[in-house]
């Protein structure tokens, strides 16, 4: 046996405008994950979901407590799996999870973290065009935004801008573009893709974080381009091609250092015939050592 991983469900779509992405989840283990897992040698189990209230009975002034409610699950959950030293795979529902998961796994000792996205996710109430706190993400988990969010599971910053790595970015807000700047997070966007080739960029991104003895990668699916993934809820074209994001997967994978992976922002409402939660489990199981040879 390779080492143990849990599946714990996210259906949160509560940090986001668009319904659908609740359905993640179902949508993922529909896929296979947890069979694909297996078949690499992993003793895997899965946990179920989150329980999380459903959003129609919600008012507006309670969907912060309940995204609150959610991280801090998530943030226990992700805690005690890398406790128990297995590697928790966190599958969303939209990004604002990924506030708990990080947070958890980096309660003992400090974690990289490869943000994989086609947003910054980087916004504060203060700058963000739209509200949403699937925006506000990574923002948070530096210590910026709603103290109710900010200090889930442990009070402050979870996470160092130098140990985060932001892979694939091409849509920013205009103040959220200029914090980022200020952030001390490495990033590097499509053109930087495109201009270096993904194999330099993802090695550059691990050479960043080879001080830290493990990685935790958060996948925003919609980092692809929407050709490949149709079943996102903001898509944004010119985004990553299929063997782009594998060989993304497969370059961490050598590392040896992934411990923990969030897969985020699956609507598949909006999806061909299950085509983006079928491409996330490919990318997943490569993430966690599948070769061709």
């Amino acid at each position: 046996m390779k080492g143990s991983i849990r599946i714990i469900g996210a259906p949160v779509d509560l940090g986001q405008s668009h319904r659908g992405v609740d359905m993640g989840p179902s949508a993922i283990r529909y896929a296979g994950l947890l069979s694909r897992l297996r078949e690499l040698g992993y003793n895997v189990t899965d946990e179920g979901n989150i329980q999380v209230r459903v959003r129609d009975s919600l008012s507006e002034d309670s969907l912060l407590k309940e995204i609150t409610t959610a991280c801090e699950t998530a943030y226990q959950l992700a805690r005690r799996a890398i406790e128990d030293n297995c590697k928790p795979i966190f599958l969303g529902g939209d990004h604002s999870i990924s506030i708990g998961t990080i947070g958890g796994v980096s309660h003992s000792d400090a974690v990289g973290v490869i943000w994989i996205d086609a947003h910054g996710d980087f916004n504060t109430p203060q700058t963000s065009t739209s509200g949403n706190i699937h925006g506000m993400s990574l923002s948070v988990l530096s210590g910026n935004g709603l103290p109710e969010l900010v200090n889930i599971g442990r009070k402050g910053p979870k996470i160092k801008p130098g140990n985060v790595v932001l892979i694939g970015v091409r849509s920013l807000d205009p103040k959220e573009r200029e914090n980022l700047k200020k952030s001390g997070i490495v990033v590097y966007t499509m053109r930087d893709i495109d201009e270096e080739g993904m194999n330099v960029i993802a090695r550059k991104a691990l050479m960043r974080l080879n001080r830290l003895s493990r990685i935790h990668v958060s996948l925003d699916i919609d980092s692809l381009d929407p050709i490949a993934v149709p079943g996102v809820g903001t898509p944004v074209s010119g985004g990553l091609t299929y063997r782009e994001a594998h060989l993304l997967m497969e370059v961490i994978a050598d590392s040896g250092l992934v411990c923990s992976m969030d897969i985020v922002e699956i609507n598949p409402i909006i999806d061909h015939c299950n085509q983006t939660a079928k491409t996330a489990v490919d990318l997943a199981v490569s993430l966690f050592g599948k070769r061709i040879l």
